[in-house]
């Protein structure tokens, strides 16, 4: 890093272990030093925004997402009856929408308990925006906004990065991880645009991997 021209700051600067629970608490008090800086292990770190955990459950994350989506929509309702649905719906997309679709992606494959967090937000916000009642059937709602629920969301974010995957339109790293499936012999599937879905051994981590997921949402459509 000196021959870079670069200063590790100690205090902004964690580990983060990731792997088998039994690897990471042979690990949890590492004390790594680097450029004559202490840095300790940590259970959670924040990157570009994005809460990360050991287990990559992103369930720190979702939790911090849901308290402070809840919290603006609070404010929000409280103008609610002196805002145009326009303007109102302006601010649900600034401060609610923004946070529920920001990396998004990295949410794919997450367990539906989890997403639901999100999509109660989501809810609430459409009955703030509609001033529908809270046992009003929320389908109908959603639909009339034209949004989509955030499973779907989430969904068409790894399908979008699919395509520009494919097409040239995204980073190599991505690309690399998807492969077109063609067949040893003639199949009248080996025109249809079909991605290889790669094996995995580990269902709760490996179903989550874009070079899994991605291709078994492609081949879904």
């Amino acid at each position: 890093m000196t021959h870079n021209f670069l200063l590790l700051n100690s205090d902004k600067t964690e580990i983060l272990l990731i792997g088998p629970k039994t690897s990471i608490q042979t690990l949890q008090h590492l004390n790594l030093h680097l450029d004559g800086c202490s840095v300790n292990t940590s259970s959670t770190i924040k990157d570009l925004g994005v809460i990360l955990d050991s287990d990559l459950s992103f369930k720190n994350h979702i939790n911090q997402v849901t308290k402070t989506a809840f919290f603006h929509l609070r404010n929000i309702s409280k103008l609610r009856n002196m805002l145009s649905i326009s303007d109102a719906e302006k601010l649900v997309h600034a401060f609610m929408t923004s946070r529920l679709d920001y990396c998004n992606a990295l949410l794919g494959g997450c367990p539906a308990s989890l997403i639901n967090k999100l999509q109660l937000v989501q809810n609430a916000a459409a009955r703030v925006l509609t001033k529908s009642r809270k046992y009003d059937h929320i389908t109908p709602i959603l639909s009339s906004l034209h949004w989509l629920p955030v499973k779907f969301r989430i969904d068409y974010k790894l399908l979008l990065l699919t395509y520009k995957a494919l097409n040239g339109l995204a980073p190599i790293y991505l690309s690399s991880l998807l492969t077109r499936y063609n067949p040893p012999r003639s199949l009248r599937s080996q025109n249809s645009g079909l991605l290889v879905v790669r094996r995995i051994t580990k269902s709760t981590k490996g179903g989550r991997a874009f070079s899994h997921l991605a291709p078994k949402l492609w081949n879904s459509l």
